[in-house]
């Protein structure tokens, strides 16, 4: 039973070789698990929200659009904080003001957007106010801006104004694609969120004609993970097939489930348009810089992505 070896080897490779290999997946293996505790971390910034702060302002806000307006004024969470995806420093707060039994019920959207800005110049007058083509800005000097976006009551629900055409739209549906994303990021072990979060910081790092709009992230991400069975089980690699399926998938336009627009991303386009090329080459880039730091184990390489820089 006895013999001369000096331990055990694989044919054709020296325990040397052995040896390396072993300290290559070590390695490998600590990269790994940097990388995933360091955007863990991230999320405590970006969840890191002023409820006080912001309660504070939307009271401002709702007693100032009520003075002089017939009927009530409703202010409900829109965007990313009804669907829990709101990152500190890097989401607006979007208020659904819902106008119920109101002179303004036959307005145009931009009389409504007219109005708004009147009443909280008033009310705030040293304080930051701008009308865009959906909805009124309000940036306070605490840094926290809340859009303010006009939505009219019908008798099957609320309308809100279609971008460019100065005309109210279908009825919408919001919690459509909230219940959506809530079934998705459920099937996922409550990881789409914050993913979607971490996107949405990686997005604002880059030069602002390259970002994608919060809603249009939130819906590439849903079709990516959609499929539970082939999605990551680790941040790290959720960011990464996130990358690989948008580089194609913002190609083409994607069907907007909540009746305010026909697309998610009209922004962007039809299909193949110049900016939609512009936007793949630009998931293809990101892809090679994760690849390249994947390749040096380079930790830092990560953390510059992660930041947005």
């Amino acid at each position: 039973m006895g013999g001369s070896g000096g331990g055990y080897s694989i044919p054709g490779k020296t325990l040397g070789e052995l040896e390396k290999e072993r300290e290559a997946r070590a390695e490998k293996e600590k990269f790994e698990a940097d990388i995933n505790q360091y955007i863990k971390d991230l999320f405590k910034d970006l969840n890191d929200r002023d409820v006080a702060g912001i309660s504070r302002h939307l009271e401002t806000l709702k007693n100032a659009l009520e003075k002089d307006i017939e009927g009530s004024v409703e202010l409900r969470f829109g965007g990313s904080i009804i669907k829990n995806t709101y990152a500190d420093g890097l989401s607006d707060v979007d208020m659904l003001v819902q106008i119920n039994n109101s002179g303004l019920a036959n307005a145009k959207p931009d009389e409504v957007l007219k109005i708004f800005s009147e009443q909280v110049k008033r009310r705030l007058p040293n304080t930051e106010v701008k009308i865009g083509k959906l909805a009124v800005t309000v940036k306070f000097t605490s840094g926290h801006e809340i859009q303010l976006l006009p939505s009219i009551k019908t008798q099957t629900g609320y309308r809100i104004s279609r971008p460019g055409e100065n005309r109210w739209s279908n009825v919408i549906k919001p919690s459509k694609f909230a219940e959506k994303l809530t079934t998705v990021n459920q099937a996922n072990a409550n990881k789409l969120v914050p993913l979607i979060k971490l996107i949405k910081k990686i997005n604002a790092g880059l030069p602002q004609q390259k970002q994608l709009s919060g809603y249009h992230i939130e819906s590439l991400a849903i079709d990516a993970f959609k499929n539970v069975t082939s999605a990551p089980k680790t941040y790290k690699g959720m960011v990464e097939q996130f990358c690989r399926h948008a580089e194609k998938a913002v190609l083409k336009p994607i069907t907007d489930s909540t009746g305010q627009s026909i697309h998610v991303d009209n922004y962007l386009g039809e299909s193949n348009s110049v900016y939609r090329q512009r936007a793949s080459t630009t998931f293809k880039q990101i892809i090679k810089r994760i690849e390249n730091a994947n390749n040096a184990n380079s930790f830092d390489s990560w953390k510059k992505l992660l930041d947005g820089e």
